[in-house]
């Protein structure tokens, strides 16, 4: 979270070396913690490192920059979600720095003028009028703009101003590209082109099938007879369809709600709170509960929600339903508590489907960025390093080096290194170890290998070593670490630490196992600590990945045959109903889940495969 006291100028590098990839939106903020500006990226991280690169010309850039001192995320599902939230989020703050337009041109519109013999498509922002059929709204011009693109090129329907379709003699370039008909100059009567009207309106309502069941044929026989340059054309036509007609949950018109996930790390925990209303998605809110470490994060959920509605929410009227990532004990108990000192019962629920999954799924990705970007706080890895250093009773280390072992059954073992330093975590020094021990599932010759191959080569390459060589495992996976690195000429210096979850296993009570000496229980408050479980996490994340890449590779090379439940015809449809793979690597899990065939669980495992 912010805080108004700190004086610290903002670290571009540090915030972007951990910014989410996903598409979302961002916001500026001053050292007042004034709104400067909102923007939407479909990639966060290189859209907001463009702001910091010494080369930009734009004066007005270059005056953003400087005002910067902190930047919030919002992770999306999709760039078009980014666009929607963008234009709610520049419409409630009214960024300084944003163009921003009046109310009533929000949101525009495509527009047919069916009142006309000869309708006209058109681009529309503004008051409506009856006798006209209006289309949206839009996330943005664009959007509309190449919805009518579409329209122009499937159903030919004329986009010129009356004045001008009024006086003509003669056909113009629109219909000799094939994108009008020629109305104006009776090339296709009333009744025809009416039709086409009638067409592009169910096509624009969503009634679609008939269409693209239409342009699928067209495009197979196109193939059929080799003309590869027409069937590019109706893919095209076809993906272009589809990228208008996704479904949107972002903005479904279906009511109020509050959208709670709850994200934990080594020493924090953030919960989340998506806020929507009128079934669009306004914008959400991150908070930091004091945590010590033990709780689970579905106390502090509980405890979350009975402060937040209870005592918290003021004037800020109660939603009609409140989606939680998790189950809570305490649901019917705050429901009936808010009947009765509200006046109001509010549904608590967790098992939700459509697009309010979509919301759960939203708010529990940013918890993730909002977890990443405080925990890579400069000032709280400072806190944390230093800590580190009273715990080891020597001076901080510059340089951490994690590693873990993953494996199935013993079988595609991969040995994880990450590196650690001041700064936080220095991915670009990540590595991993295919290992193959004599005996498959022995993690101590594992780790001896990966430890052997790793500094092996940093001795010879002349690269930096770690001053603390953290291992997840207990005293006979240090002792095996220790023996491999004795048979190395390694320079004096390097510590061995091993770190084990204690008896219990739980979070927090952690063991450290030195090479010699008791092992320390530091407690689970310690911030040295949360450094280590932090990291120590991280590794493990690294070695899980990069062993499911290992047992992937056995794996069909295809993107999609290996898939589980899709077969060579639901490849084919896919890919038909998409247009291609690229657009259906760009499609949302709504967008899938609306193939025929294609069940919601079905669609989750298409997007997460792609995705991966």
């Amino acid at each position: 979270m912010f805080n108004p006291e700190t004086t610290v100028p903002f670290d571009s590098a540090q915030f972007l070396r951990h910014c989410s990839r996903r598409p979302g939106v961002y916001r500026m903020y001053g050292a007042d913690d004034s709104i400067l500006y909102v923007g939407k990226a479909r990639d966060l991280q290189a859209r907001l490192n463009s702001y910091f690169q010494k080369n930009v010309s734009s004066v007005k850039t270059r005056a953003l920059v400087q005002r910067i001192a902190r930047i919030a995320t919002t992770v999306t599902a999709d760039d078009t979600e980014a666009l929607l939230l963008e234009q709610a989020l520049i419409k409630e703050l009214r960024p300084p720095y944003n163009i921003l337009l009046r109310d009533d041109k929000s949101y525009p519109y495509i527009r047919i003028s069916t009142e006309q013999a000869f309708p006209r498509v058109s681009f529309h922002r503004g008051k409506r009028r009856s006798g006209t059929r209006y289309f949206g709204p839009y996330p943005s011009a664009g959007s509309v703009r190449e919805g009518l693109a579409t329209v122009e090129k499937v159903f030919r329907l004329r986009n010129c101003p009356d004045s001008y379709f009024n006086n003509r003699t003669r056909p113009c370039l629109q219909y000799q590209i094939k994108r009008c008909t020629g109305p104006c100059v009776g090339l296709v009567s009333e009744a025809d082109y009416r039709s086409q009207v009638s067409l592009a309106i169910d096509f624009l309502e969503g009634r679609d099938t008939a269409v693209s069941q239409q342009l699928e044929q067209r495009m197979l026989d196109a193939a059929q007879a080799q003309d590869f340059e027409r069937a590019a054309e109706l893919r095209d036509q076809l993906a272009a369809i589809r990228q208008v007609q996704q479904k949107q949950y972002v903005d479904t018109q279906r009511g109020d709600a509050d959208v709670l996930a709850v994200a934990s790390a080594p020493g924090v925990v953030v919960v989340e709170l998506l806020m929507v209303r009128q079934g669009r998605v306004l914008g959400h809110q991150s908070y930091f509960p004091r945590y010590r470490g033990e709780e689970t994060e579905q106390d502090v959920l509980e405890a979350f929600l009975a402060q937040y509605y209870l005592n918290d929410l003021g004037d800020q009227a109660l939603p009609a339903e409140v989606l939680l990532d998790r189950q809570v004990e305490v649901a019917d108990t705050l429901a009936d508590a808010l009947k009765q000192s509200r006046g109001r019962r509010v549904r608590f629920a967790s098992a939700v489907r459509g697009e309010r999954a979509g919301w759960l799924r939203m708010a529990q990705a940013n918890a993730n960025q909002s977890l990443a970007a405080h925990l890579a706080t400069q000032s709280n890895l400072d806190q944390r390093f230093a800590a580190l250093g009273e715990l080891l009773k020597s001076t901080p280390p510059q340089r951490i080096e994690c590693f873990d072992i993953s494996h199935t059954g013993g079988e595609n073992a991969v040995a994880s290194c990450v590196v650690f330093g001041p700064e936080g975590a220095i991915k670009g020094d990540y590595r991993r170890f295919n290992v193959s021990p004599p005996q498959a599932g022995d993690d101590y010759a594992a780790l001896a290998e990966a430890v052997t191959r790793r500094y092996e080569r940093v001795t010879r390459e002349g690269k930096a070593l770690p001053e603390l060589l953290l291992i997840d495992g207990g005293k006979g996976q240090v002792r095996a670490v220790h023996d491999a690195l004795a048979l190395l000429t390694l320079p004096d210096g390097m510590r061995v630490l091993g770190i084990s979850k204690g008896p219990s296993r739980k979070a927090g009570l952690e063991v450290l196992h030195p090479v010699q000496g008791a092992p320390l229980i530091p407690g689970a408050d310690h911030p040295g600590l949360h450094l280590l479980q932090q990291v120590r996490d991280e590794a493990h994340r690294f070695a899980i990945t990069g062993h499911r890449a290992r047992r992937g590779k056995t794996r069909s090379s295809s993107s999609l045959e290996g898939i589980p439940g899709i077969g060579p015809r639901r490849r084919q449809q896919l890919l038909r109903h998409f247009g291609g793979l690229a657009q259906l690597r760009d499609a949302s899990r709504e967008a899938i889940a609306a193939v025929p065939g294609i069940s919601d669980v079905l669609a989750t495992s298409i997007y997460e495969w792609l995705h991966d």
